[in-house]
């Protein structure tokens, strides 16, 4: 018995695109700084100084902490104390650099333990109406 020779197919060539040349080597220098300058020219510089938002007349803002983190499933931001003390019943305003928005304090927590007065160097969890952000200034209003 004789076998059949079984022909293999051919397959089908891939189309590659050359790779691109390289420039020469003197240019790559220059190629190099056009793009670093071009970079240079369109950064920003970023603000430095925070300013203290407008109060209304006859209304004093007190500094009294800064946001370390926010929950947004739950609502909540915990604010790092620096000054003063803040109770359930003030009022809070909050400004950042998209923040900025007025509220009062319903619900305080200090490790998961609800509390009445927060105190310096406390961390404590606080339910917020609106999006935080992380280094967010808190202030009091204080009347």
């Amino acid at each position: 018995m004789r076998k059949k020779k079984v022909k293999a197919k051919k397959s089908k060539k891939i189309s590659r695109t050359k790779p691109k040349k390289r420039l020469a080597k003197k240019a790559r220098p220059k190629a190099r700084a056009r793009k670093v300058k071009a970079r240079a020219k369109k950064a920003v510089p970023k603000k430095t100084t925070e300013t203290k938002p407008i109060a209304p007349p006859g209304v004093s803002l007190q500094e009294i902490g800064i946001i370390t983190h926010y929950f947004p499933k739950v609502e909540a931001a915990v604010i790092k104390m620096t000054k003063g003390f803040l109770s359930i019943g003030d009022t809070i305003f909050i400004k950042g650099h998209t923040t900025d928005f007025k509220q009062s304090v319903e619900s305080l927590q200090l490790e998961h333990a609800p509390i009445t007065t927060a105190e310096v160097n406390q961390e404590v969890g606080l339910k917020v109406s609106s999006r935080v952000r992380q280094n967010d200034v808190v202030y009091k209003v204080v009347s």
